[in-house]
């Protein structure tokens, strides 16, 4: 269960470098194909932050073709420490509003490219680890499992959170109004540079009464078409609901990204919903320097011709993606 206590820094489990907290703010304008994130990483042991921002609204494929990307991977994390209010070297700012419901980002890099949005939660966070909230967890505790699928160790704690993200994006003095919903995610937990399976994060946002967040597992050994569930749930109508089984497949394009998606996932309830994206943008973003998050901003139609839009990131480390095809099985 997530508490407000979440909303901070977490102690570190042990003193090794790789223990990490993260945020994820993301963001949306169909009008002119505009995806934004902001991605913090914070290393408490090593008392520095890497903070990711792209904007984009093109079809690129190398991290620099995007329109606006700014990557600091070293960045002091501010004292006193505080997960709640900070405002880091590189000119971002995010200050706390209401613990693990409404955030304000704020960047500025001094040339001319802003953000300004407030992310205000749907729901409260919703933490795959916890049973009552998650039924594939459940089932895995239930056959006396590890909690399944935590992206390695990455995900010791993790929650994720669909809500309204508005506010305004300039870039480079080209202003666009932003109001959509979107999903943001909070990560704490031993994240190791090297060793981390590939996973999908994927979510597909039709109105603030519907919309689905779905993270799936995949192998990049066998190409990484194919979906298997791992956590999700389905919003609806002010409701949260597991999902306890689903799948998926993509088909790429010929820089590995995500082009075309269908999924299928069932609910706590029996419902099921599915899902068929078509990629309208996308930009391989570089999470950290061994991790590639190839991610598309995705029209999805659902069964019932309603038409959301999300983001599919497909994160693969750079060994696994350059070991031969015959070595990746193992080194993956």
């Amino acid at each position: 269960m997530i508490t407000a206590a979440d909303a901070d820094f977490h102690e570190p489990s042990s003193d090794t470098p790789t223990w990490a907290e993260t945020n994820y703010f993301g963001f949306f304008d169909v009008e002119t194909n505009l995806t934004g994130g902001i991605y913090l990483l914070f290393r408490p042991n090593l008392g520095v932050v890497t903070s990711l921002i792209v904007l984009n609204t093109k079809s690129a494929t190398t991290p620099w073709g995007a329109d606006f990307v700014d990557n600091r991977t070293h960045l002091p994390i501010p004292e006193p420490r505080s997960l709640l209010n900070y405002t880091l070297d590189n000119g971002l700012t995010v200050t706390t509003i209401e613990p693990n419901k409404v955030w304000r980002v704020q960047y500025d890099d001094g040339e001319g490219t802003t953000i300004d949005i407030t992310h205000t939660g749907l729901m409260d966070g919703y933490d795959i680890n916890d049973p009552e909230q998650d039924p594939i967890t459940a089932a895995a505790q239930a056959n006396a499992e590890a909690n399944g699928f935590q992206w390695g160790t990455a995900y010791k704690g993790h929650f994720d959170q669909t809500g309204t993200v508005v506010g305004t994006v300039s870039i480079r003095g080209h202003d666009i109004d932003i109001n959509c919903v979107a999903t943001m995610d909070h990560s704490w937990g031993p994240r190791p540079e090297r060793g981390v399976p590939e996973m999908s994060w994927l979510h597909a946002h039709f109105s603030e009464d519907y919309a689905i967040h779905a993270i799936f597992s995949f192998d990049a050994a066998t190409g990484g078409n194919t979906y298997e569930l791992a956590h999700g749930y389905v919003l609806d109508h002010g409701q949260v609901y597991g999902l306890h089984h689903g799948f998926g497949s993509t088909k790429r394009d010929a820089h590995r990204m995500p082009d075309h998606i269908v999924a299928e996932l069932t609910d706590t309830r029996g419902v099921v919903h599915r899902l068929d994206g078509e990629a309208i943008g996308g930009y391989p973003w570089l999470f950290w320097m061994n991790m590639v998050g190839f991610t598309s901003f995705v029209k999805f139609t659902d069964e019932h011709g309603q038409v959301g839009h999300g983001e599919a990131m497909d994160l693969c480390e750079l060994p696994t993606l350059t070991a031969p095809r015959e070595l990746r099985k193992r080194t993956s």
